[in-house]
């Protein structure tokens, strides 16, 4: 059936073959990419995700239960995408206390992972976040602690006066389980120069990543789309994120994260298409060979929209999140108060014909 569907498209020769050799395990190329991402039907293009989705996960959709730590807002860079950031003083910032925060875990106590993320507070340094997370982990040895982006631990170990190792080293003997994905944007320093031109380049977010996975602790990856780059941008921060993969297999799942454009310095762009955001996701499950999971992050496409992608090859639909994100809801994302309860997820993939299964942050089945 995919196979006729494939040959029955408009495509040249040579792509249909990159297609019909992608269903049977062979890897899509650099130089066959862009044809594939911009030429290719988007119904093809969705029916051959799917078709690759269900041969790793056999209908299977993950879900997990977690909450969202966000410290402080403060952040001592000045992001042009961002609409979360804020400086010491100004309104509509905070800066949460530990003792706030571990109130918190205590209010979660239903929750297996708690995921860490925040602005880059100019005063906190690794020492300072290594203490929070022991203290995480005196009141819940058992939660999973993702936390910090590569952009907050190059800061915050450079804060302290030591390497990124030693950092990694010193955040993974406090309790940091994994490292969340954030903060990659788009690998093309060019374009990074103009969102994002003083904090963490490509090659240092892609060696916190390195050494996180040589320390023995996995990772999320994400890409920043939809704002100022291309596709053949985006084609090339997939491929970096490939080719990490395969030296490390560091990575558990990759979440596309589309650009929102309220309240920051880039509101003049017009934000991309449904259309766009499904092909996006299509073609990350086409390229990304060696890496099993997509998220489809629904606090910031919305649930709709996040359901419909796992048909166009999302496989795990994040967390319950317990509306303790703002991160995108700061944006303009229809999920002001981000909340999804495990009975409103089993059922809406139950009546989609999936199989709902809840997951730890390792992928092991719950």
């Amino acid at each position: 059936m995919i196979e006729q569907i494939i040959r029955e498209t408009t495509l040249k020769k040579e792509s249909r073959q990159v297609l019909l050799d992608r269903i049977q395990g062979k890897r899509i190329s650099l130089i066959d990419a862009f044809d594939i991402y911009t030429k290719t039907p988007l119904s093809v293009l969705g029916a051959v995700a799917d078709y690759i989705t269900q041969k790793i996960h056999n209908n299977k959709v993950y879900y997990n239960r977690n909450f969202h730590l966000e410290p402080t807002n403060i952040c001592v860079y000045d992001c042009s995408f961002c609409s979360y950031s804020r400086k010491e003083g100004q309104q509509g910032s905070w800066d949460l206390s530990i003792e706030d925060m571990l109130e918190k875990v205590k209010q979660n106590a239903s929750a297996t992972e708690v995921h860490i993320v925040g602005g880059v507070h100019p005063e906190r340094d690794v020492f300072y976040y290594a203490d929070f997370l022991a203290k995480i982990k005196g009141l819940r040895p058992d939660i999973h602690v993702k936390a910090f982006t590569a952009v907050e631990i190059e800061f915050m170990s450079s804060k302290a006066g030591v390497e990124i190792n030693e950092g990694l080293s010193i955040l993974k003997k406090a309790g940091l389980n994994s490292i969340p994905g954030g903060g990659a944007e788009i690998f093309n320093d060019t374009i990074r120069e103009t969102l994002c031109g003083r904090k963490a380049n490509s090659k240092t977010w892609l060696k916190v990543h390195k050494h996180a996975h040589l320390n023995a602790i996995p990772s999320n990856a994400t890409i920043l789309y939809g704002h100022v780059e291309n596709v053949e941008h985006r084609i090339q921060h997939l491929d970096k994120i490939r080719n990490l993969q395969d030296e490390t297999g560091g990575f558990n799942a990759f979440i596309p994260l589309k650009y929102k454009h309220k309240d920051n310095f880039l509101s003049h762009l017009k934000e991309l298409s449904l259309i766009e955001d499904l092909r996006m996701m299509a073609f990350c499950r086409l390229f990304l060979d060696n890496i099993p999971n997509l998220k489809a992050y629904w606090p910031m496409y919305g649930k709709e929209t996040a359901y419909l992608m796992l048909s166009f090859g999302a496989n795990d639909m994040d967390g319950t999140i317990e509306d303790s994100t703002r991160i995108y809801s700061m944006a303009g994302s229809e999920e002001q108060n981000p909340v999804l309860s495990v009975s409103e997820i089993v059922s809406e993939l139950q009546r989609m014909g999936k199989k709902a299964v809840e997951r730890d942050s390792l992928y092991n089945e719950l």
